[in-house]
């Protein structure tokens, strides 16, 4: 540190001498007299035309520099500052010349991965394009010094690896989808038999890594316009309407758990809550099960035929029927003073809506008779209503001409007549029904007799026509009104949810219509960090061109490019400016460009 003072004051010295001209015409003359009044810094610097030659011949030992950079890894930058330019002043050249190669001797033999090879390259290269001249007038280490300071910011330099930021960026780049949020689980309020990311899933046709992101995202109170826009690597590029349908997806699910819970608890006071019972409930995924379940619990209703058998003491004969039907002897249960047992025929009546209950409260037989149908033609019919045609108004009655004798597959049929079958019905003009064929009754009875509910003994031939008696009562009496009310509810609902989208197309399509007739626009929506977003709308309302420009970074001069061309490829003169963040500067950026006529031929107006 102290030399390069010294160095600077002789720099400081050579304007004032009066030898100054003859040293510009004669290199031999000034060289002597310049020994007589400067003989340190002339010693200085003669023997730096050597260094040139000492620099070529160090050119054979590149190769090894080569080698050791491949085994190497990561290099040792303090001790290549103190090696690689030597600052103090010398008093003799050749110690100075061979000092360097000392010191690396020395760090050789101490360990082969620390060689500061890098940098003497680096010195040979800044010194192999110079003339003799500028190596004796002129002294480098001020400029040279700052490429070792460079040097220094990088503390794990490394060869053969990019450097840690982009190993970074490589290992997770912008975009990419994070399916693992660290690990984290979702906890629900109200447990259920299902988990609720996977029914989610199942619904929404989402992937549940997706559908678990979600969750996360809405338990910590994320809009969705801040998730669609700031978090698509967790969302896998969703669009804002396929998150309101998962967030209106999961709001039903958490309703049909929360009020699952509400009548566990009210069943549990009212001492009316068995094991099978909760198993039913737990396993509800929509309030059309939850109020099938529940309904022969509610208060208020007299109970279903299943429940007053029960109440006889006929549940233990049903269940010997599917268990143990060797032992089971119905006329042990006949008792001809009590209603419901009097005879024979009472107690199998009794038995049969026991059993109708249990088949038609099991999960496995409702999954298989919702696959069956979804492979099988199901259709919906309306017709006119007998009471309608008489005392109704006839042209409510017109209205619905087109549904007075109308049939439809369900996977085919429109939302506008469903809603239109909805209204008609409402005003007891239509009358409505879901037809389930015959096949789909004959496949499911057969299916519950020989394989779901297959007694595990012989069974007697009355036993056995017992049996398909109580699976025929289940499916009509039970199980077909139920996926009629789910049929007509999904389709209901699927009507009011394109319905809601419709308008939202068509009032899109209303604000893009052109405010000014005739004219191709382009709207910029200003804005800093981000851009500003343009968009190149045709005469008839047409999205031609979208594209993002930086006008406030730097870089306004090539974006006019981007402009100009843009403008001139869509003819488009007229520019609309969004009202917001840099709506000024924009506003401001514009009129410099229009009043200098940079679009020109085009007169272009905002």
């Amino acid at each position: 540190m102290s030399s390069l003072p010294r160095r600077v004051k002789c720099v400081a010295k050579a304007p004032t001498s009066e030898e100054l001209p003859s040293f510009l015409n004669s290199s031999s003359e000034s060289e002597e007299e310049e020994e007589e009044w400067e003989p340190k810094s002339k010693v200085a610097r003669r023997p730096r035309l050597p260094v040139k030659t000492e620099a070529k011949t160090k050119k054979a030992a590149a190769p090894r520099s080569t080698v050791a950079r491949k085994m190497v890894k990561k290099v040792a930058i303090k001790e290549e500052m103190d090696v690689s330019f030597p600052i103090a002043p010398v008093e003799d050249n050749k110690m100075q010349l061979l000092k360097p190669k000392e010191e690396n001797a020395g760090t050789k033999a101490k360990s082969l991965n620390r060689t500061p090879e890098v940098p003497k390259k680096m010195e040979m290269n800044s010194f192999q394009g110079r003339n003799q001249n500028s190596l004796v007038n002129d002294e480098k280490p001020s400029t040279s010094v700052p490429v070792v300071k460079q040097e220094k910011c990088e503390e794990e330099f490394a060869f053969d690896e990019p450097p840690s930021k982009k190993i970074k960026l490589n290992a997770c780049p912008e975009g990419k989808p994070v399916k693992n949020l660290g690990g984290k689980k979702i906890k629900e309020e109200f447990e259920m038999n299902w988990d609720i990311v996977q029914v989610l899933s199942e619904i929404t046709n989402v992937e549940p890594w997706v559908c678990a992101n979600l969750i996360w995202l809405f338990q910590e109170e994320n809009t969705i316009p801040f998730i669609a826009r700031y978090r698509k690597e967790l969302i896998n590029n969703l669009e804002a309407d396929a998150l309101r349908e998962v967030q209106h997806t999961l709001e039903e699910l958490r309703t049909v758990a929360k009020k699952t819970h509400t009548m566990i608890q009210k069943l549990k006071k009212e001492g009316k809550l068995s094991s099978c019972l909760l198993k039913g409930l737990l396993n509800c995924k929509t309030l059309e099960e939850l109020d099938h379940v529940s309904a022969p619990y509610k208060t208020g209703s007299k109970g279903t035929k299943a429940q007053r058998a029960k109440q006889l003491g006929l549940e233990p004969a049903a269940l010997s029927l599917l268990q143990n039907p060797v032992e089971l002897n119905l006329f042990s249960y006949i008792r001809p003073n009590t209603k419901g047992l009097a005879n024979i025929q009472e107690v199998e009546a009794g038995v049969q809506h026991i059993l109708a209950d249990i088949f038609a409260k099991d999960k496995d037989t409702l999954d298989f008779i919702r696959k069956l149908c979804q492979q099988r033609y199901i259709s919906i019919q309306s017709t006119l209503a007998k009471v309608s045609s008489k005392n109704g108004n006839e042209k409510d009655i017109d209205k619905f001409q087109l549904y007075h004798e109308f049939s439809c597959n369900i996977k085919n049929i429109q939302h506008h007549q469903i809603l239109a079958i909805n209204r008609g019905e409402n005003l007891k003009i239509l009358t409505v029904k879901v037809n389930i064929p015959d096949g789909v009754k004959n496949e499911f009875c057969w299916w519950c007799v020989n394989e779901r509910w297959r007694p595990k003994q012989f069974l007697k031939p009355d036993f056995m026509r017992l049996l398909r008696s109580s699976v025929e009562d289940a499916y009509k009496r039970l199980i077909y009104p139920l996926l009629c009310r789910e049929f007509r509810s999904k389709l209901t609902s699927d009507a009011e949810k394109e319905s809601v989208m419709m308008f939202g197309r068509n009032l899109r399509q209303l604000l893009l219509t052109s405010p000014v007739r005739g004219r191709a626009l382009m709207g910029v929506d200003p804005g800093y960090k981000h851009g500003c977003k343009l968009a190149i709308i045709s005469p008839t309302s047409q999205i031609l061109h979208t594209d993002v420009v930086y006008l406030h970074s730097g870089q306004g001069f090539r974006e006019a490019e981007k402009i100009k061309r843009l403008l001139l490829q869509y003819n488009c003169s007229t520019v609309v400016i969004g009202n917001g963040t840099a709506c000024r500067e924009t506003e401001a950026y514009f009129a410099d460009l229009i009043m200098k006529k940079y679009f020109a031929p085009l007169d272009v107006v905002y």
